[in-house]
């Protein structure tokens, strides 16, 4: 649990600061599950650069609660949590000064999003928070009041989670959380899943990930980890002390992060699922010109159009692509005739088989089956479901390799190729990436797919 704070002061000397205006947001990793904002009287002058910064002034603050008031909601909301703040360690010192005033110790973890953005976003030209938002395209508003940063802060912080590949933010807090066996309390966290679509993490009580997954339905998966029987199942089940997830919205977003991750963590209970010897589909042209198909494991000299796992699906594929874009079965491959094919005899077939049809005629309906189903040497952004209202997901493809994915609210983060990249958490462009990508795409929907040359 992370609680986004951001704090206004009265300025002045170095620890006799007051408080003038607070928000928190109590955030769970995935949304805002409690929040607290209120003005506060500090009980002293402002000074004039701040309240000119701020637009906040003595007069609005005649009636705000006092620290002292407000001080047991702000104990409340952050029990239990880490406070996130853009740069922690100035809000962190104002709240414990404030609570030390009042003879309390007040104690909490903190992450720092100038920290972590200096990590996972090291081309940003700037770190403060205005700039480094709006490079983001992340929008804004109320800039230097306590909510309007915070809530600034919140979206840059769940950009952040998404950019964490290496998932050092999560061991971290879980490292710091988890002690003892495990517990009856952490088996009902199972519970606790949610029946949406994204990645789920099985950590030990040292925070490193056992085992990750992708599923359609969290909750149910996870469920049947602890469930299962059998001497690795049952091992597993000892030792995950905690569990976490990560909503994607779409189902190709979860394939695409739990492959990238798979690679990079290699979490102790994952077996290599993931097939080594995939069959390509290649293109070559007969004496006449016309278009035509082969299936091989892999070969050097040609470029791949896709890729399935098995022989029986490329087969399958062909079947489909004669169908929909009324090709010859014997240009394809699907049949084996000498002379016309059977299409031509039943008339889905103008005759290619025999000549007869103009070459270019026909390699313009070939040409459009490799468009709708292949990724090769496209620049194009598929957009699918996001992880909450109004929200949408993008895959970026450029030259036909996979860059990476990300999240975004406004139509003009993908219309702009500068805000898009930036926005985008870069992934390796394996060969399996674009293999889950079409194959994915050959038999389910996205949202929209946006051709970026246009």
């Amino acid at each position: 649990m992370y609680t986004i704070l951001d704090i206004e002061t009265t300025g002045g000397k170095y620890n006799e600061e007051g408080i003038t205006e607070i928000a928190i947001h109590k955030f769970d990793g995935h949304q805002v599950v409690d929040k607290f904002i209120s003005l506060v009287n500090p009980e002293k002058e402002i000074q004039p650069f701040v309240a000119k910064l701020t637009g906040i002034n003595s007069k609005m603050l005649r009636t705000a609660p006092k620290f002292h008031e407000v001080a047991k909601r702000i104990v409340e909301i952050t029990e239990g949590s880490v406070l996130v703040a853009h740069n922690a360690q100035f809000d962190y010192r104002i709240l414990r000064t404030e609570f030390r005033r009042l003879g309390y110790n007040f104690e909490r973890k903190t992450l720092c999003t100038v920290d972590l953005s200096k990590n996972l976003l090291p081309d940003a030209e700037s770190y403060s928070l205005g700039k480094l938002v709006r490079s983001l395209g992340i929008p804004m508003s109320d800039r230097h009041r306590a909510n309007g940063d915070a809530i600034a802060t919140l979206k840059l912080f769940k950009l952040l989670l998404s950019k964490d590949s290496s998932k050092t933010i999560i061991k971290e807090v879980v490292r710091r959380e988890t002690q003892g066996e495990l517990s009856q309390r952490q088996l009902d966290m199972v519970e606790q899943m949610p029946s949406e679509t994204g990645v789920y993490y099985l950590h030990d009580k040292k925070g490193d990930i056992l085992f990750l997954g992708k599923s359609t339905y969290i909750k149910k998966r996870v469920n049947q980890h602890f469930t299962k029987n059998g001497d690795k199942a049952r091992q597993l089940q000892k030792e995950t002390k905690k569990i976490t997830f990560e909503k994607t919205g779409s189902e190709l977003v979860a394939l695409l992060k739990e492959n990238e991750e798979l690679a990079k963590l290699a979490p102790k209970y994952n077996g290599n699922n993931r097939p080594k010897n995939l069959y390509s589909l290649y293109l070559n042209s007969t004496k006449n010109g016309y278009f035509t198909f082969e299936i091989h494991k892999k070969r050097q000299d040609k470029e791949i159009i896709t890729t399935f796992n098995n022989f029986n699906s490329a087969k399958k594929f062909l079947n489909k692509i004669t169908e929909e874009f009324q090709l010859c079965t014997k240009l394809t491959g699907v049949s084996e005739e000498t002379g016309n094919c059977l299409n031509y005899i039943d008339g889905k077939c103008s005759g290619s088989c025999i000549g007869k049809e103009d070459t270019i005629v026909y390699n313009e309906r070939v040409q459009k089956a490799m468009d709708k189903y292949s990724m090769s040497n496209k620049n194009v952004v598929i957009v699918d479901k996001g992880r909450e209202v109004g929200e949408y997901s993008a895959i970026l493809i450029k030259e036909g390799k996979f860059k990476g994915i990300g999240y975004y609210n406004l139509n003009h983060q993908i219309n702009n190729i500068h805000i898009l990249e930036s926005i985008i958490t870069p992934m390796k462009g394996t060969a399996s990436a674009i293999h889950i990508i079409e194959s994915y795409l050959r038999k389910k929907r996205v949202k929209k797919i946006v051709d970026l040359n246009n």
